[in-house]
């Protein structure tokens, strides 16, 4: 028989496997587990993973937004953020971080000194003994932590579009990403008091989605809504966003970047079962956001007589906040139940919002605090370790201190630079008046 080259190796090849199954077998099997190192770099690429997926999610905002608010404010939007994005990006670093992780020790704040990276040099043994006890890169850490706070902010942007100063807005946002979120994120998930106590917020219903909802709520209220939205005489005038296919897509995108959201919020792939229960949390996510769109539809249908896309698309969104608490423990079914509760919360909170003239140009209100507050509740539906007491009290702390330290920033700056565009301004359009660059000029030029 003649042998080529090519034979010679497919011969290799087959030993070669032959050889290396058995061997793959006895370690899957081994109880043992990986090495720390293994472990150390699955949890870091995880984190990474996880980071820019949600870092993805800035673009769905910005995406969402541009499409819900009217073409002569679209470039507003899309300054505002990525505005807020590199903001959150900064103060995280400077103070953020280290407020919400360092030396908090079940109390209520942590350390104003910046963040430094942790680095390795050649040989340096002691510094990779010491970085493969944390489990995972600081510097990935940082980063998956810090684009949760752009979200927070991202939350905000979109209530209190269409009559806001660009200026008074971006310095909110200072406080909200270096101070206010990073106190609050303290209290659990950088080891306070309200993880002392036993609250439970796996990916962040509350210390995230609630914490931007308080603070859009507070902006709302003070900023007022826009001229000519709430009549005289109680009719709500509609304002139909600028393009419906820009903000569909915009929520896919966040559909997307929520799989790292809750999926890398596991901290941990360095096991078959965390990586098992990251695959699960990857489903209940979905199959929440799912619930959320079916039960705004056929709600829709019941009460309304006919669909609102515009509606679908938060149901998608409440879904998803709704599940966020509690991604890991919920069966499918009660995955798909409390998404369905908070698309529910949308259909009804919407115009509920406008009866008390509260205007959320996006809708992110209803998504974000009340399915985020409901999220909350639910999480000992599910999980045994959890309170409704324990999470009541924490959805209460986490509502009164943002409530508080939102109004003292907002007051501030209305007193100071104010905070809202004049009518002439606002009914020409941020675009033309704060921005000088419009995103659709063929359509505004000349519009009131």
């Amino acid at each position: 028989m003649k042998l080529d080259l090519k034979s010679v190796g497919l011969v290799v090849a087959t030993l070669t496997t032959m050889t290396a199954f058995p061997a793959f077998a006895q370690d899957a099997a081994a109880p043992a587990g990986v090495s720390p190192e293994v472990a150390y770099i699955f949890n870091t690429f995880l984190f990474l993973i996880g980071g820019f997926l949600v870092m993805f999610m800035a673009a769905g905002f910005a995406m969402l937004e541009a499409g819900l608010v009217r073409s002569k404010n679209v470039s507003m939007q899309c300054l505002k953020n990525i505005g807020l994005y590199s903001i959150a990006g900064l103060m995280y670093w400077v103070v953020g971080y280290s407020l919400m992780y360092t030396g908090v020790d079940g109390g209520y704040i942590g350390s104003f000194l910046p963040y430094s990276w942790d680095v390795v040099g050649a040989g340096d043994d002691a510094a990779k003994a010491a970085l493969l006890g944390t489990g995972y890169s600081t510097a990935s850490d940082w980063f998956f932590q810090m684009v949760f706070v752009a979200t927070a902010a991202s939350i905000v942007s979109g209530t209190v579009a269409e009559r806001i100063k660009i200026w008074p807005f971006l310095i909110f946002v200072v406080f909200l990403t270096g101070f206010i979120y990073p106190i609050a994120g303290s209290w659990k998930w950088g080891a306070g008091w309200l993880d002392a106590m036993g609250f439970q917020d796996f990916a962040g219903s509350t210390l995230v989605h609630s914490v931007g909802g308080w603070a859009a709520l507070v902006g709302a209220l003070i900023l007022g809504a826009r001229k000519g939205k709430y009549t005289a005489d109680g009719r709500v005038v509609p304002m139909v966003g600028s393009n419906i296919p820009l903000a569909t897509l915009g929520t896919f995108i966040l559909w997307l970047g929520w799989f790292g959201f809750n999926g890398a919020s596991q901290l941990a792939a360095g096991s078959i079962g965390d990586i098992s229960d990251v695959s699960r949390i990857f489903a209940n996510t979905n199959l929440a956001a799912a619930g959320g769109v079916v039960a705004t539809l056929v709600l829709m249908q019941i009460f309304y007589g006919k669909l609102d896309v515009t509606i679908a698309l938060n149901g998608a969104l409440a879904g998803l906040v709704a599940i966020t608490a509690e991604p890991l423990a919920p069966s499918p079914l009660m995955a798909i139940l409390i998404g369905a509760v908070g698309g529910a919360i949308v259909v009804f909170a919407v115009p509920m919002l406008d009866k008390l003239k509260i205007d959320d140009v996006v809708g992110a209100i209803p998504v974000h605090l009340f399915a985020g507050i409901w999220g909350t509740l639910a999480v000992p539906l599910t999980n045994g370790d959890a309170s409704f007491g324990v999470q009541i009290i924490g959805i209460a702390a986490y509502a009164a201190f943002t409530i508080v330290a939102s109004a003292i920033v907002w007051f501030a700056l209305k007193a100071t630079i104010g905070i809202r565009v004049s009518e002439e301004e606002e009914v020409m359009g941020l675009d033309k008046a704060e921005i000088g660059v419009e995103a659709y000029p063929e359509f505004t030029y000349g519009r009131g």
